[in-house]
């Protein structure tokens, strides 16, 4: 049996999940073929990752700017991009330009001119994208899906979504690249993709209109001294003084995060613990959508960075009832250690409770199926989606086109310009997505 071949572009944390999955559980179906980075020593340290984990010989490396030389030697079938957000549209473009499929992490893209250029490349090309929104996957969100198409709301007309990024989790936006806009699109782009895409999906329909209030409240050097506080490091790793910072993450004591960053340092300059009070930060840690979509639903959704606790409370109103889904990610100061960010809202979830109340009846719990695995169960059932040659029927056609990928960046996107200028922004002004088929 020929197995389909990728290539992986974007060797950080994130493509750990991939790399598990074509090199274990998919092995015999599917084949890793090469690693392309800007970083040889974070390629090599994947090289010595699967040959301790997965027993198998080092794969080719290719520098970035060597991407093009990689699809030539090695011919993957298809590309997955886990590079940083502003450069997706780089590697996606130009695989589909040399004749390979692309699976890209979200967001898919971080604004207007690249997403243009991506889906001009997809309708050149005919090759498909896809958009790895595993929160789609998780057996709780799955279930509220499910509960949308069954009409249990009715036709949904008003969405009621916050979601709370906590000091661990969230934190770590802003010891990262995504702390500056021109790297991620801010969080409303990064990780709002997650919640905009959910949305969307639910209720089966794509944003016409959307206005926006954004500002950084709490993280920020003039933030953090306006509250009294002065902090003298840029990083936390090897500073003494900040030994009890609550908000300290030191690279040197995980074996991850000192084999692809702290090593990687003096090859990239890329620091991955600055201080989430230092300077410069150039997103918005408290942010407050509005949405109207074509179907006439109307969505108000709140995002914040610095919670104590992290996860969402999420409402679906319409013309039968209502559903309300609570979900608990992760309790910050329930954790062990500052290393808490490399994990959280990575795992199963710590409670998950849907409600159900119908228009002129009882209200009753629904049940959720039990989840295994990181995100709140997704991330197995996404993989399997992803790599094995015959997935099982999916009835809530949870697979992510570009169009999907694409209608959850746009909200962003577009909150991004009404918070620049004041003003409703119309999604079609931006870009016409086609109407929904399904």
């Amino acid at each position: 049996m020929h197995k389909k071949r990728y290539a992986l572009v974007g060797t950080g944390s994130r493509a750990r999940m991939f790399i598990d999955a074509l090199t274990t559980t998919y092995r015999d179906v599917a084949e890793l073929v090469a690693f392309c980075d800007i970083s040889r020593v974070r390629m090599d340290w994947y090289n010595q990752y699967v040959q301790t984990h997965a027993g198998l010989q080092p794969l080719p490396i290719f520098h970035a700017d060597q991407f093009e030389a990689m699809i030539e030697q090695t011919k993957p079938d298809t590309v997955i991009v886990t590079t940083m957000d502003s450069t997706h549209h780089i590697y996606i473009v130009r695989a589909m330009e040399l004749g390979c499929d692309v699976l890209t992490e979200k967001p898919m893209t971080t604004d207007i001119t690249k997403l243009q250029a991506i889906m001009q490349a997809v309708e050149r090309s005919g090759h498909t994208l896809r958009v790895s929104f595993n929160y789609r996957y998780a057996p709780a969100y799955t279930r509220f899906r499910e509960l949308v198409m069954q009409g249990v709301v009715g036709k949904p007309l008003a969405v009621d979504f916050s979601w709370m990024l906590d000091t661990s989790h969230g934190a770590d936006y802003f010891r990262r690249w995504h702390r500056e806009k021109q790297n991620s699109g801010g969080l409303l782009i990064h990780k709002a993709s997650h919640h905009f895409d959910l949305v969307n999906w639910w209720i089966d329909a794509y944003p016409r209109e959307v206005f926006a209030l954004g500002d950084l409240q709490f993280y920020g050097r003039a933030n953090a001294e306006s509250r009294g506080e002065h902090y003298t490091y840029q990083r936390y790793t090897g500073v003494s003084e900040a030994a009890n910072d609550p908000f300290a993450l030191t690279l040197d004591k995980n074996e991850a995060f000192r084999g692809l960053y702290l090593e990687a340092e003096e090859e990239t300059g890329y620091l991955r613990d600055r201080n989430v009070f230092g300077e410069p930060i150039t997103i918005e840690d408290t942010m407050c959508v509005c949405v109207r979509y074509r179907s006439g639903a109307l969505l108000s959704y709140c995002l914040v960075a610095y919670s104590p606790w992290e996860g969402l409370r999420v409402a679906i109103t319409g013309t039968r009832g209502r559903i309300e889904l609570d979900v608990v990610e992760n309790i910050n100061h329930l954790q062990g250690d500052g290393g808490a960010a490399s994990s959280a809202s990575k795992g199963a979830f710590k409670s998950a409770r849907i409600r159900a109340y119908p228009m002129f009846g009882t209200p009753y719990d629904v049940d959720i199926p039990a989840a295994q695995g990181g995100h709140g169960g997704a991330d197995p059932v996404l993989l399997g989606q992803l790599f094995s040659p015959d997935p099982p029927n999916d009835p809530f056609k949870r697979a992510a086109s570009h169009f999907d990928g694409a209608a959850s960046a746009l909200v962003g996107i577009a909150a991004n310009e009404a918070m620049r200028t004041g003003q409703l922004i119309r999604i079609d002004d931006l870009f016409k997505l086609p109407a929904k088929t399904t």
